[in-house]
């Protein structure tokens, strides 16, 4: 039959597009072609009978945490880049939708986002980066859908147990006063705000919320629920016709692309409000185009949201690289536009929010899938991939096996299509040939379909994306080439006077227990000196389980050998102690069990130096004249096998041996959740 096809296609010379294979090396591109008579499996592509359902945008994640922490810190004007490669429209991803971490001071993945509210009776909407986010996604694409989620909560709203329930008003007036500081300072319009990431949904909150929100004017704010498993909220909402009628969308995480029967009898919105969470090489691309089109034929989500929006975060922190992109290293401003950023474009490039899925839309015989959507206008946007197990592994969940074979799949336009004389072509072409063989979002030439009766065929193979529209408004945007990647300098320094808001972070540092942000301490000589403070007393509502002590870490993960040194304040009397460290191993949600070289000082009048941060291993101590509100210098060498520190200028500890671990980051903190001030760091890496 493909012989055949080929032959008559040729005969009438419409619609045959054969690409050559380029320059030495270069994968070809496939063979399209139009047929004269489609076979009898044709895919019918019709609107006749009506339309399946209201397709809702593809989107993103930053936050869950600190995942866009290194952006925010770029130089331009590759940070206005990056930026454009996510949100322009036509550009790049053009994503849809942005949802962002309403920071609660808890780690969340790969570190904290400061929260708007530390404290019971205070408020800052300027703290952290996700403002400035919204801001910068709204300048490129004014359409943009903005939605907020808690995935931790400050101490206050706990009172000590980690539950933010505790009083379901507060807790909803510190989402709502979110939501309305976002528009009020920043201009911002939340559309749809969560629950609790991942954690257990409080239904009477749900109800509070809903109230409390229609209070403030702000009825046209959506509740999203429970961003976690289908069930039990979908359950709870078909028991209770108040909970039904406050929850706007049914959002899960990671569905695996199917849904469940008490979710669809809801009759609500579907949505996998976070999938992905895959390293954005080619296997993780075959991974969301895939999901990007079955969980709507198999699960009828009419939207997927990606963790994460950019890989903007330390390597080797939990999840390295599974951005739609990666970001990861301001000092030079080097950035890698990922395989998945292209793949999201052959699907948000040629569709908005408010079109429709036809209801023909299905698997295709010998592997992969096909979906098509129309604005009702007229236009059509027809996306097929043929992703093969191997080759689009998703990590949560692992799905199941499945084998993709070379076909030949014909497409019939009938209905109100059958008239469309051109179709757009857009191909990416997947697997195991390096980026630079791949095809990845290259436009084809023009499917003519004058004298086809509306037919086509397309020839498949493994790991092949295409997408066929009537839409001329596509692009592959491109910016210069970023500068070369280079390592975090060896010799790094900060005394934190620089001229930023305060309640701001400083470039680098990134907190993985616990907030640090500028600070003017008053001396008591009345001067001002620009510090660097812990701020929080009290251990938030986590979403994972933090450490007992606060950290923030920088520089290189090789680092072996270095030097660390910095000024630190206690504030807290004879309890309070404060560190510096080298070789640390782990953060994120690993961070309590991080180990390395810490030396700590304490009001007490003693110092320690263990060789992890919970404090277990303990390599020597001693006493030493420590008070609090005074300003001390503590330096800290690792050479080899052997560590040395000194206070003061004044050696207090030498040639104590270390043996694991044997790389790491610098770090700063604290012994607990307690107010310190930190000055003038230093680090010197053997590079």
């Amino acid at each position: 039959m493909a012989e055949l096809l080929l032959q008559a296609s040729r005969q009438r010379q419409v619609g045959v597009m054969t690409a050559a294979a380029g320059s030495a090396g270069r994968a070809a591109v496939p063979l399209l072609l139009c047929a004269l008579l489609a076979p009898s499996g044709a895919y019918v592509l019709d609107d006749s009978d009506g339309l399946g359902l209201e397709f809702d945008g593809i989107g993103a994640i930053s936050g869950g945490g600190a995942t866009s922490r290194l952006l925010v810190n770029y130089p331009e004007p590759y940070r206005s880049e990056i930026l454009d490669y996510l949100f322009k429209p036509n550009f790049g991803a053009s994503l849809h939708i942005l949802k962002v971490e309403i920071g609660g001071d808890g780690q969340t993945t790969d570190g904290t986002e400061p929260s708007h509210m530390h404290y019971e009776l205070e408020e800052s909407y300027f703290r952290g980066y996700e403002w400035w986010l919204m801001k910068e996604a709204k300048k490129r694409n004014p359409n943009i859908i903005l939605m907020g989620l808690p995935w931790s909560f400050p101490g206050w709203l706990g009172k000590g147990f980690n539950w933010p329930y505790v009083n379901l008003q507060m807790t909803a007036y510190y989402v709502v006063s979110w939501i309305m500081g976002a528009k009020r300072y920043h201009d911002l319009d939340i559309e749809y705000i969560g629950i609790w990431n991942e954690r257990s949904f409080n239904a009477s909150y749900i109800k509070v919320l809903r109230k409390m929100l229609n209070s403030q004017g702000l009825q046209h704010v959506k509740i999203i629920a429970s961003d976690n498993l289908w069930q039990p909220i979908s359950a709870a909402m078909l028991l209770d016709p108040d909970l039904m009628d406050v929850i706007d969308v049914i959002g899960a995480h990671y569905p695996g692309t199917h849904s469940v029967k008490e979710a669809k009898m809801t009759g609500k919105k579907l949505w996998s409000s976070e999938d992905f969470s895959t390293a954005n090489n080619g296997t993780g691309a075959g991974c969301w185009a895939r999901i990007l089109n079955q969980n709507y034929i198999n699960g009828w989500m009419t939207s997927t949201i990606a963790w994460n929006l950019v890989a903007s975060y330390y390597e080797h922190l939990p999840y390295e690289r599974s951005g739609l992109m990666t970001a990861q290293e301001p000092w030079s401003g080097h950035y890698v536009v990922e395989s998945p950023i292209w793949v999201t474009a052959h699907t948000t490039q040629f569709t908005q929010p408010g079109w429709y899925y036809l209801k023909t839309v299905g698997h295709l015989e010998k592997g992969g899938s096909y979906v098509a959507l129309t604005d009702g206008l007229g236009n059509l946007t027809l996306i097929v991939e043929t992703m093969s197990h191997r080759n689009s592994q998703c990590i949560r969940p692992i799905l199941p096996y499945f084998n993709v074979s070379r076909q030949f799949a014909t497409f019939a336009l009938q209905g109100s299509f059958s008239e469309i004389p051109e179709l757009q072509v857009w191909y990416t072409k997947l697997g195991k040939s390096s980026a630079r063989e791949r095809p990845l979002f290259k436009q084809l030439d023009s499917l003519w379909l004058l004298d086809s009766n509306g037919q086509f065929t397309l020839q498949l193979q493994e790991d092949e994306l295409f997408t066929l529209t009537t839409l001329t408004t596509g692009r592959k945007g491109s910016h210069p080439l970023p500068p070369e990647s280079q390592p975090f300098p060896c010799s790094y320094m900060d005394d934190f006077d620089d001229d930023y808001p305060y309640f701001s972070e400083p470039p680098n540092f990134a907190d993985q227990t616990g907030v640090f942000e500028y600070y003017t301490n008053i001396e008591n000589s009345g001067e001002h000196r620009f510090t660097l403070r812990q701020v929080l007393n009290q251990r938030p509502v986590t979403w994972a389980a933090d450490a007992a002590s606060t950290i923030s870490i920088l520089g290189d993960y090789r680092w072996t050998n270095m030097t660390v040194k910095c000024d630190v304040y206690i504030e807290t009397p004879e309890v309070g102690g404060v560190f510096i460290a080298g070789r640390v191993n782990k953060g994120g949600t690993l961070i309590r069990s991080a180990k390395g070289v810490f030396f700590w000082i304490f009001a007490s009048g003693s110092y320690r130096v263990t060789g992890d941060l919970a404090g277990w291993i303990v390599y020597a101590a001693g006493r030493v004249r420590i008070i609090e509100k005074t300003w001390y210098t503590l330096t800290l060498t690792i050479k080899g096998q052997l560590s040395s520190g000194m206070l003061d200028d004044k050696p207090l500890w030498n040639n104590v041996r270390v043996l694991f671990p044997k790389n790491g980051w610098a770090a700063i903190g604290t012994h607990s959740f307690e107010f310190a001030q930190f000055d003038n760091f230093h680090v010197e890496a053997a590079c």
